[in-house]
């Protein structure tokens, strides 16, 4: 345990050094393995660990979603959805920063990513919310809040990674992040009537849609139902595996995106170019973790650590709770996906070892990343919108986004308290 320890320690001391976190956890695994198994055998571990994850079948779901959520975002889905919404909720207080929650919640449905959600609807909702004269506190909190969604309904990238890594099924963490992912759109948009229930001139009232207006809105996200319902609906229904479902989705997107004259080969070639350097990110963040995993599993910590927690007596969900705590303090300082991909190796066998459903726990993973995603300082939507945005300070997108942060958190203790809401809809899949 004491290797794993230093490991650890060592992690965040080239951290604090500004070393990027992949190669942070690239040089510690490799070195720690190196000093315990010796040069030769560590060094054909790193090797097949890179060919594996390079040539993984089941990892080519990460870039085709990816790719997916970039076509989508070039053929203005996300322009119908925020129409559709506004149509019907933005002639109440707050209402317009109801719409972005809800758009969100669709765009995250055919996306995957919070930061393409959060910059996407900062494209879309901001301008129109600064127009009927909301304040951009409230503007900016929603569009950073709501753009977490994105990675909590289905298809989510963190989901995918976390299902790999752990060997879970992804179609059961897709289906149980389905009901969850609304509890969070619904928490916010509470957030939201409170916030302009406090300060009415935030989130002033816009003008009626007639019924005509509502439903030449809602014909118009035809695009968006029918990639959902094929992507997801045929991976709930067996139809297909997740890689093969996110190859759909990403050739439907592209056909939609191409049909609507949005495809130039100058546009092509800027989403093709966007596309493969996230998938580098994450897959350079991936093959790090895993050979930092590798160090990790070969000490005693997970079991010497599972030990120590049994002695203290303490019940097997307070355990859940703890780790739960810990990582939303380590969402403030940290990345959220280096995060999890250097905790998982210790408190996943945990988890599984307490008798606890492995999608369950997937499930408050996302939740967790969610709030990290928006937690100062370094929550990852709050710099986007701050790079995007000229006209809004970094402390004015800190005030905006705090009680949205509270709604998380409620969102992550039910889910603590109530497994029954994640685990319901994967039940029915077999």
């Amino acid at each position: 345990m004491t290797e794993a320890l230093l490991g650890f320690g060592a992690i965040f001391v080239l951290a604090l050094l500004r070393v990027p976190l992949a190669f942070a956890m690239g040089f510690v695994g490799f070195v720690g393995l190196g000093l315990l198994r010796g040069w030769p055998a560590t060094a054909a571990s790193a090797a097949q660990v890179v060919y594996d994850s390079g040539f993984a079948y089941t990892l080519s779901v990460v870039p085709l979603f990816i790719l997916m959520g970039n076509f989508v975002a070039r053929a203005g889905l996300a322009n119908e959805l925020f129409r559709a919404a506004f149509a019907f909720i933005g002639h109440v207080r707050g209402g317009l920063a109801h719409a972005t929650i809800l758009a969100c919640a669709g765009f995250g449905a055919i996306c995957g990513s919070s930061i393409a959600t959060a910059a996407t609807m900062a494209k879309v909702a901001y301008p129109q919310m600064q127009r009927h004269g909301y304040s951009p506190y409230l503007s900016t909190g929603v569009i950073a809040a709501g753009g977490t969604l994105g990675i909590m309904i289905p298809p989510s990238t963190i989901m995918v990674i976390y299902g790999i890594v752990t060997e879970t099924n992804i179609g059961k963490l897709f289906a149980a992040g389905v009901l969850p992912g609304l509890m969070c759109a619904g928490l916010m948009m509470l957030a939201v009537t409170w916030i302009t229930w406090r300060d009415p001139a935030a989130g002033p009232a816009a003008e009626r849609a007639t019924w005509a207006q509502r439903w030449k809105a809602l014909r118009d996200i035809w695009g968006v139902a029918l990639l959902v319902v094929v992507v997801l609906g045929g991976i709930y229904g067996g139809w297909f595996t997740a890689t093969e479902g996110a190859g759909i989705g990403a050739s439907g997107a592209f056909f939609f995106a191409l049909m609507r004259g949005a495809l130039s080969f100058k546009v092509l070639y800027q989403v093709l170019v966007e596309s493969v350097r996230t998938t580098a990110m994450l897959f350079a963040i991936l093959i790090a973790a895993t050979l930092f995993s590798s160090f990790v599993n070969f000490t005693t910590m997970p079991s010497d650590l599972k030990e120590w927690i049994l002695h203290l007596g303490l019940s097997p969900l307070m355990v859940v709770g703890a780790m739960m705590l810990i990582y939303v303090l380590l969402g403030t300082i940290m990345e959220e996906l280096s995060m999890v991909l250097l905790t998982i190796p210790v408190f996943f066998p945990i988890v599984v070892g307490l008798g606890f459903d492995p999608v369950w726990f997937g499930v408050l993973i996302v939740l967790v990343v969610q709030i990290g995603l928006i937690s100062p300082p370094v929550g990852m939507n709050l710099f986007v919108l701050n790079a995007l945005l000229k006209d809004v300070s970094l402390p004015q997108i800190f005030r905006g986004v705090w009680l949205l942060v509270a709604a998380l958190v409620l969102a992550l203790v039910v889910c603590l308290e109530v497994p029954a809401l994640a685990l319901w809809l994967p039940s029915f899949m077999r």
